[in-house]
């Protein structure tokens, strides 16, 4: 497989079953949304709602535990308000969903994991504070929670709320999880410290990245000491007379990506980025269809509809697709690949989802603007089955950072990555 592989086909976050959570109170009928608005509980609902600054908590309640990773003590759903990042900085609300771990909780209450999740959808009932978690991720989640972390994880914007959820826009995600530390840390000074560890996987890896780069002017009180992520899908600037070459790659073009990506691309990052244009304008009758799957369905579903259809990319837009997403391209780059706190990537060489090209061009932009990064890279595993496997690397990295210490660059023995390599079996997850 080429290492030029579409770059969002890559954004497989998630392989396995979705464990749904039971719903906290009766679900209204989802209703037909351009924005997949609907099917979720009156808890993620703001009308009549005077929002508060952002960063701040609008409502909580507690969730079933049974269905949360091993290890929670307690989950606690989440609703505060946060900087839009789209457009104009107006504020909305977004969802997510706090984690403790067993035990008394530290004297200044637990350092904080804010886990940023990979692609599920754009539709509301795909956020994970209502759907829940895969099976791979309760896995990974239950390790943290293990070592003696509280995880504090968004939605994002649109997922769960109203409105359109701004796909691997790097600003609206970046503002919904630092937002969110603010509104958790003001609800529970007790149970959470201000010791903060950034973790993403897939779409979440260029949310942590996104985050870790906006911390300094939006959040510089909140005391971030590093990121971990893995499967990167992130895209930074690069100077011309950069040191690095990029290794070349697809990265936003719609009618190269996997079919499900591709239509949760115009759904939600365009339909943010357009709200005033209508994105059925751009589809064909096939593109409609699919659509309007995508408004009520999440990524699996996605593609399955997809295989049961035969639906292919280049099928699902017509002529205008251009005109539409002319000058989008500025808001997936994040301006610079300086990030102010190490970072940990973790990249198995069989990730023929993410590729491995996009994951070098990444590390490599962050290797010449100065940032401190620790290249994790692993044989024979793929986007899903890296996860849990890099933890054995990831978890040393951060007890090192809470401890002050030194961190390690790989930045000088940097090279490109070779062919992507074939799936080892018989590892749990590395489909």
């Amino acid at each position: 497989m080429s290492d030029t592989r579409p770059f969002f086909a890559s954004l497989l976050a998630t392989c396995a079953i979705m464990v749904a959570t039971p719903a906290p109170a009766a679900t209204p009928p989802h209703t037909a949304s351009p924005y997949g608005d609907g099917g979720v509980s009156a808890f993620y609902d703001t009308d009549g709602v005077t929002l508060p600054a952002p960063g701040t908590m609008i409502r909580t309640e507690d969730m079933d535990t049974a269905h949360l990773p091993d290890g929670t003590a307690r989950g606690i759903r989440t609703l505060y308000s946060a900087t839009s990042g789209v457009g104009a900085d107006t504020t909305t609300a977004v969802s997510g969903q706090i984690l403790l771990p067993r035990g008394k909780p530290p004297r200044h209450g637990w350092p904080v994991i804010a886990w940023e999740h990979g692609t599920t959808g754009v539709a509301d009932v795909c956020a994970p504070s209502w759907r829940g978690y895969s099976s791979r991720d309760r896995a990974y989640l239950a390790r943290w929670l293990a070592a003696g972390f509280a995880i504090v994880a968004t939605d994002y914007q649109g997922l769960g709320t109203k409105g359109p959820h701004p796909y691997l826009l790097y600003r609206p995600e970046g503002y919904s999880v630092l937002d969110g530390l603010h509104a958790a840390l003001k609800q529970f000074p007790t149970l959470l410290r201000n010791r903060i560890v950034l973790v993403g996987q897939s779409q979440g890896s260029g949310a942590a990245l996104g985050t870790a780069w906006l911390a300094p002017t939006h959040a510089p009180d909140l005391n971030i000491l590093g990121v971990v992520a893995t499967g990167v899908v992130a895209g930074f600037r690069v100077p011309a007379n950069a040191p690095h070459s990029p290794i070349p790659a697809v990265y936003t073009d719609p009618t190269q990506m996997d079919s499900a990506f591709a239509m949760l691309r115009v759904e939600g990052t365009d339909q943010s980025l357009n709200p005033t244009r209508d994105a059925s304008t751009v589809l064909t009758p096939e593109g409609k269809d699919y659509a309007r799957q995508a408004q009520t369905s999440c990524l699996h579903n996605l593609f399955d509809y997809a295989a049961k259809k035969h639906i292919s990319s280049p099928a699902l837009f017509n002529a205008k697709l251009s005109d539409y997403e002319k000058s989008h391209a500025d808001a997936f780059d994040i301006p610079d690949g300086h990030i102010h706190m190490p970072v940990f990537v973790g990249t198995g060489l069989a990730d023929g989802e993410a590729g491995t090209a996009g994951q070098y061009n990444a590390v490599a932009a962050m290797c010449d603007a100065g940032t401190t990064v620790s290249w994790h890279e692993y044989p024979g595993l793929t986007h899903n089955g890296a996860v849990n496997v890099s933890a054995q690397d990831s978890l040393p990295f951060v007890k090192r950072l809470m401890k002050g210490k030194h961190i390690a660059s790989t930045c000088a023995t940097l090279a490109p990555p070779g062919p992507i390599q074939q799936a080892t079996p018989g590892i749990p997850w590395n489909n």
